[in-house]
């Protein structure tokens, strides 16, 4: 007699084909920098606390942080963006390269500066660090004409060969509804999946497949406020989906987990996976969204798809700094081990 099927083994298979996608990524790439400081006393100049240098790290942020988690996923992944002439992106450069990853549609552009969110940690020798503030560096001009078309001329070229496209729009300008209008336009999408993180337009994205925003960005583009309120939060999620035109919507809500929006079905609630005690959020929706996208490639229902993507969140932000999850780790999670 045959054993029926586990649920675990359709998740299995499907993290399994992860190896077999291609992924476009187009978005704004940010170095997420932090520096670590030991406290040692505090300032007699001003009420701040002075702290010894002991570390400092770069790791890709931003869509880099997506493109870094498809990558650890295992995913074939083709990166579009652009930085600057700087340290910065020349170490976001070496981190990709690292993961064998192509760096052939980032631009690097003379005299602009790659965006840099820097991120100041502080503690004791025997406690854990916490961040004290975060200085952001960001460009002081807008991209020009030439680069945004280099852009959508990359992605138009990558996405003819891809799974999926991922729109990781952090508002810098390397991810704008115009460049994606204008590769949907020449009809490049061929009916692949098309997942959107955009920080502040989601709406002016009409056309992609799916969206991924946060309960405060979801706030944001309907000028509502939902907060504990579920049947707000429902209604919410259902007037984007419809708006939108999309295939599927996933909202990601913290601590309080996930809802997935679909056509035609009830929104699914997706309790968080793991303790609810994290240990950093930074990058949490990167990790989701790539998670998604590369499940949507492989044909997964987006519910499936948004259990994965929930399992990959849990992990991640048990990780301090803006970190990954590997396809090794999301396995053990599926099943049980």
């Amino acid at each position: 007699m045959q054993k029926a099927a586990k649920p675990s083994d359709r998740l299995v298979r499907i993290v399994e084909d992860f190896s077999k996608l291609t992924i476009t990524v187009l978005g704004d790439l940010v170095a997420d920098e932090f520096i670590y400081g030991e406290i040692v006393r505090v300032s007699r100049e001003a009420p701040v606390l002075i702290l010894r240098h002991r570390d400092r790290t770069v790791a890709p942020g931003g869509a880099g942080n997506a493109i870094y988690n498809l990558a650890d996923l295992g995913v074939n992944v083709l990166p579009v963006g652009v930085i600057g002439d700087d340290e910065a992106g020349r170490l976001l450069l070496r981190a990709f390269r690292q993961k064998h990853i192509s760096v052939s549609g980032i631009r690097r552009i003379k005299g602009r500066s790659t965006v840099t969110k820097t991120r100041i940690l502080a503690g004791t020798a025997h406690s854990p660090r916490q961040q004290v503030v975060r200085v952001d560096h960001e460009p002081e001009t807008p991209l020009d004409r030439a680069a945004t078309q280099e852009l959508t001329f990359h992605t138009r070229g990558y996405v003819r060969a891809s799974d999926a496209l991922l729109i990781s729009d952090y508002g810098y300008g390397a991810a704008t509804p115009e460049i994606f209008n204008s590769i949907r336009a020449r009809g490049a999408l061929d009916g692949i999946p098309v997942t959107l993180d955009s920080r502040y337009r989601t709406l002016a994205y009409a056309g992609v497949t799916a969206a991924t925003p946060n309960e405060s960005e979801l706030e944001d583009v309907l000028r509502i406020r939902i907060g504990h309120d579920n049947a707000r939060m429902l209604a919410a999620g259902k007037a984007v989906l419809q708006r939108m035109k999309l295939q599927s919507l996933l909202v990601t809500r913290g601590r309080d987990g996930m809802v997935v929006f679909q056509r035609a079905q009830k929104p699914v609630v997706i309790p968080i996976h793991g303790s609810d005690e994290v240990a950093d959020v930074t990058g949490a929706g990167d990790t989701v969204i790539a998670t998604y996208t590369a499940a949507l490639a492989t044909g997964a229902d987006p519910e499936t798809a948004a259990r994965l993507a929930n399992y990959a969140g849990g992990i991640v932000v048990m990780k301090r700094g803006t970190a990954t999850v590997t396809k090794q780790e999301l396995l053990r999670v599926v099943t049980g081990g």
